[in-house]
This record gives C-alpha cells, structure tokens and sequence, in this order.
C-alpha cells in the first residue's frame, strides 16, 4: 500500500518544487494552499514552528525543508531515480540543493523579500540590504549559468528534481526582472525544457502559475 501523502504549499513558492517533484514520482498525494505569499499564516504554525512552506506529511509525520523532502519523494520510488543513478550523481544532487536552500534561496532571495530577518526592525537600511541581496541573486544566477555550460541537465544527462529547484529560481528571477533569457541563455534552455514534462505542465497549472512567470 503507498504511503498517504500530503503537501502543504502556497502556489509559486519554493513548494513548487516538491510539488512538481511529487507530480513526477506518480504517487497518489493531495495537496492543501496554505496562503503564504505575505507571510506564514500564524494560524498554521502548528504545522510548522519555522513558519515555512513546504511541508510534507507522510503517513502522519511530518517533513520540512525542501532538499529533505525531495530526498524523501525520491527515495520512495527509487526506480524513478529523481536524484541520478549513481552515487555520484546523487551526491552533486544534494550538492545543487542544499547550495540552493541555503544560499540563492535563504541569503540571496531571503534579503530581497524579507530583509527584516537580516536587520530586524531597521527599516532605514532595507534598500541597502535588498541592493546587497539582489547583487549576490545575480552572482548566482551567473554561477548556474556557468555550471550549465554544455549541459543539458543539472545533474548528469538526464532529468532530476534538481531541474525542477531550479525553475523555481528562475521563474523569481523573472519576476524581479532580471531579464532571464537574455542574460543567462544556458539557464534558459534547461528550463524550457523542464516545463515542457507532462507533470510540470500540470503542476503549473493546478497552482495556477505560467511557466516561465515571463
């Protein structure tokens, strides 16, 4: 019998890579919008005390943080393999996620929309910290660029969940007009190419997002 899935999530956020992940592993799962965008609902902190979406619930325990919870997704359908075949491969996966987790998404994109968690009440430095942060987003939207040079996935030949991580990552970049495919066309390529997966497409539209937010 599979196990009972569920994820909570708020459409375009970082969730949108362990819901596409889910998506992908064929497992039968639900899904609850936990209404996010401004900010964790405090009604919704028993689900999780660090106030952060996603959160996965399987078979009653609860998982938080996306690289455990894709590591979680994969490992449930290894013959799948969402996070490469070898044990190198999975070692460059997990290696593209947790740099993803902690410092495009926590550090780069953290100071962008939450500078408050950086210099707490100090609203006279928030435009320095959001210049800083926007600076150190684009610093590693040029390392991806660079690490898929001549690349046609993050990790190995072919698809893993890390292409998904990063299409969460793009699609902000886009929205804060960074001007994507101009500047970072191997970026660009990998992503068209993973919107274009029955799962994502169906993902994308169940959180009613476009593909690219271009």
């Amino acid at each position: 019998m599979p196990p009972k899935i569920h994820l909570y999530m708020t459409p375009g956020s970082v969730a949108l890579a362990s819901h596409i992940t889910l998506a992908e592993s064929g497992l039968p799962f639900s899904t609850t919008n936990l209404g996010a965008q401004r900010g964790f609902p405090a009604k919704h902190l028993p689900l999780n005390p660090k106030g952060r979406v996603p959160i996965l619930d399987l078979d009653g325990n609860r998982i938080t943080e996306s690289p455990a919870i894709i590591t979680t997704i994969s490992l449930l359908v290894p013959e799948k393999k969402l996070l490469g075949t070898t044990v190198l491969e999975q070692a460059r996966a997990h290696e593209w996620m947790v740099w993803l987790c902690a410092t495009l998404h926590a550090q780069a994109f953290g100071g962008v929309f939450r500078p408050s968690r950086f210099v707490g009440a100090e609203e006279a430095v928030y435009d320095v910290v959001k210049a800083k942060a926007r600076e150190t987003v684009r610093e590693c939207f040029e390392y991806i660029e660079g690490k898929l040079e001549g690349q046609t996935h993050a990790v190995g030949h072919v698809f893993t969940a890390v292409d998904v991580y990063l299409l969460v990552f793009y699609r902000w970049g886009n929205m804060l007009r960074f001007g994507m495919r101009e500047h970072f066309p191997n970026y660009t390529r990998l992503v068209e190419e993973v919107v274009s997966r029955d799962a994502v497409k169906k993902t994308l539209e169940a959180e009613g997002l476009t593909p690219l937010n271009d």
